[in-house]
């Protein structure tokens, strides 16, 4: 190869080195404005906020399925039919939290703590919490503790037989797309909402961080047959006394979980407010943990009336 033409390869290879590198620069700037147009879509969520209730409302949560018959799950759901029925006298049932009441809101949504390593081991002992519903609503969401597998629901109150309508396993697969780290605990977020023009029909909603988007749950119209005229989200028990401790099991296998709803949020004519003394009373000031099978659990008033938290 002569001077000429080794002059001439070292220009072409210049030639390529810089148009691969404008091709490289154009493609970063292309990615960088894709990047810059989903994030003014999709705002960044802060470590430890709540989602925004008003966030977009698509798609449906694909792994929530119709439920069959299970002897574990069917004695939970008859405990929780028999104790709001004051039928449950073979376990202690009782509750906390707050109760919106009537005419203050069509609308609710909160954070709620979730741990994956609270097991009950007893077959009739159950924990709901926390569980959540909204005044003449058509559904209850509620955070399942029980002996077979620890689950979230969607019950049913506008059916004539009641009963979780959905279900959803609180494993890794929903903790990955439902739940962040909320002051330290894996938490996720949930919504009950009267639909718009539709008499009493109301959608229920969980939070995907991967999408940044509310996921329909479930859906039901009807005439609410829960017999209460206010709302609640509450920590809830059925419960009976573990013999060889003298307290309730669940207080034993709780020791280290925190019970916690934050960011709860009530909509009124369209606007969501955090829930306030006026319209979210607690259910009582000063509970007892004696009174829940477990002296030493403790009931927060950690916001006013918005945030709550039972722990030991």
């Amino acid at each position: 190869m002569n001077r000429h033409t080794r002059t001439r390869a070292r220009s072409v290879r210049s030639t390529r080195a810089v148009l691969a590198g404008a091709l490289l620069a154009a493609a970063a700037a292309l990615g960088a404005v894709q990047s810059a147009g989903t994030a003014a879509a999709r705002p960044a969520e802060r470590p430890g906020t709540a989602p925004s209730p008003d966030a977009p409302h698509h798609g449906v949560v694909t792994t929530a399925r119709t439920p069959g018959h299970d002897a574990g799950r069917d004695r939970a759901v008859a405990a929780l039919k028999d104790g709001r029925a004051g039928r449950r006298a073979s376990l202690t049932h009782n509750w906390w939290g707050i109760f919106p009441q009537p005419g203050t809101h069509d609308g609710i949504t909160a954070t709620h703590s979730l741990d994956p390593a609270y097991r009950v081991s007893d077959a009739d002992n159950f924990t709901y919490a926390p569980t959540t519903k909204a005044q003449n609503s058509c559904i209850e969401v509620v955070t399942a503790y029980w002996n077979s597998g620890n689950e979230l629901w969607a019950w049913d109150w506008c059916s004539r037989d009641g009963g979780p309508a959905k279900i959803l396993p609180l494993d890794a697969d929903f903790r990955a797309k439902y739940t962040a780290t909320v002051d330290g605990r894996p938490a996720f977020s949930i919504q009950l909402v009267k639909d718009t023009g539709s008499g009493n029909r109301w959608s229920s909603y969980l939070y995907n961080h991967r999408t940044a988007q509310w996921e329909l749950l479930y859906r039901q119209s009807g005439t609410d047959q829960s017999d209460l005229d206010h709302g609640w989200d509450i920590f809830e028990i059925y419960a009976s006394v573990n013999p060889a401790t003298g307290v309730g099991y669940y207080c034993t296998e709780a020791r280290n979980t925190v019970f916690d709803s934050s960011a709860i949020q009530l909509r009124k004519a369209g606007v969501w407010k955090p829930a306030r003394p006026a319209d979210s009373p607690w259910t009582e000031a000063d509970p007892a943990g004696r009174d829940f099978l477990c002296p030493p659990l403790k009931f927060l008033q950690a916001g006013s009336d918005d945030h709550w938290t039972v722990r030991q």
